[in-house]
């Protein structure tokens, strides 16, 4: 009989616990959150880009180039938001399973709006994208083998979407011989980045991400998919209140510090009249900042929202308008799975705020 003495013991137990959790990469906070949410009892994501850095041109520490390499799994929002991360993820994680979000034919997606005024637009746009994917999204078993092709038992359609609607070009673009090579890498030229301020999204995301960890990990299978069950639930509620709160102020005028925020406001009935910068967060031009002056003057915009990660002093060259912090990724909340419902809340809260 083999005597295992206590240090020895702990060692392997610690080693069988690990193995029994994926490690999964995620790249920004809220989707780190959502990701958490659907793992909670079984394991934690790792996060790339720290909740205090803009998305948009961060750099890659070492530690989490680490993760990347070391992932089973990599959860991110696409090229159209992190363009930098693509080549290490393709470099480092070649290994691993990818989705990227913005690739799933499932997922609703805006197109990015242009100049620095949106007054003149058709809002109604937004609205019309989210009637034309009116997904189900309580049947999330259709929504994710339409997105990963499990049903063949192949992982080779991780958003294969070219088109910028995703409504074309949901066939698979996977190499037979080499079917775990080319997990989406779907470019969406033209589509905004900032899906995951529609909770619609973060729903359908849910459902896809515990499909697919449970191919990865089957022990925990049920796991995942009543955590992506309860996860619903939640957000379906959170809908609901966010709703609630923002309806006594759907017709103030606002603008926002970069055009991060026509998902949110296609989900909840609200229209910002215009961006300081715009869907990339590049610093606006002289031109760009008289533009929106004049907007703010002829709709009487009474308020103009900036962001922790950005300098808020370029509003001020916008003149007499009231500002409010809004924080669309959660520089200020914990990561974990609370975090994404979090920051629609204090979103709400920040507009009301603002606007009242």
């Amino acid at each position: 009989m083999r005597i295992l003495f206590p240090a020895t013991l702990v060692a392997l137990l610690g080693t069988t616990a690990l193995a029994e959790a994926p490690r999964v990469a995620v790249d920004i906070a809220p989707v780190h959150s959502i990701v958490a949410a659907v793992m909670e009892g079984v394991g934690t994501p790792d996060l790339i880009v720290p909740a205090g850095a803009s998305p948009h041109d961060h750099s890659l520490r070492p530690s989490k180039a680490r993760a990347l390499d070391q992932a089973n799994l990599i959860v991110w929002m696409g090229h159209g938001l992190t363009p930098w991360l693509e080549g290490p993820i393709d470099n480092l994680g070649s290994g691993a399973e990818q989705i990227e979000l913005l690739g799933l034919p499932a997922t609703l997606r805006l197109d990015l709006r242009e100049g620095a005024s949106f007054a003149a637009h058709d809002h109604g746009h937004g609205e019309e994208a989210h009637e034309e994917h009116d997904h189900d999204t309580h049947d999330h078993e259709e929504a994710g083998h339409d997105a990963h092709g499990h049903e063949d038992d192949k992982h080779d359609d991780h958003g294969h979407d070219e088109a910028e609607h995703g409504e074309e070009g949901h066939d698979d673009h996977a190499d037979e011989e080499n079917t775990h090579d080319d997990h989406g890498h779907a470019h969406a030229d033209g589509v905004d980045p900032h899906a995951w301020l529609d909770p619609q999204n973060a729903v359908i995301w849910a459902a896809v991400i515990a499909e697919e960890l449970g191919h990865i990990d089957p022990e925990n299978a049920q796991t995942y998919t009543d955590n992506a069950v309860n996860f619903e639930s939640e957000i379906d509620a959170l809908i609901a209140d966010v709703e609630q709160d923002i309806q006594p102020i759907a017709d103030r005028s606002f603008i926002v510090f970069h055009d991060a925020y026509q998902y949110f406001e296609a989900r909840f009935g609200i229209a910002a009249v215009g961006a300081v910068s715009a869907s990339d967060a590049e610093d606006p031009s002289p031109r760009r900042l008289a533009e929106l002056r004049e907007e703010i003057t002829a709709l009487d915009a009474v308020c103009a929202l900036t962001e922790p990660q950005f300098n808020p002093g370029i509003v001020n060259a916008l003149g007499d308008v009231r500002s409010s912090e809004i924080d669309p990724i959660g520089v200020s909340v914990v990561p974990g799975p609370d975090l994404y419902s979090t920051v629609i809340r204090n979103m709400a809260t920040s507009l009301k705020t603002c606007l009242e």
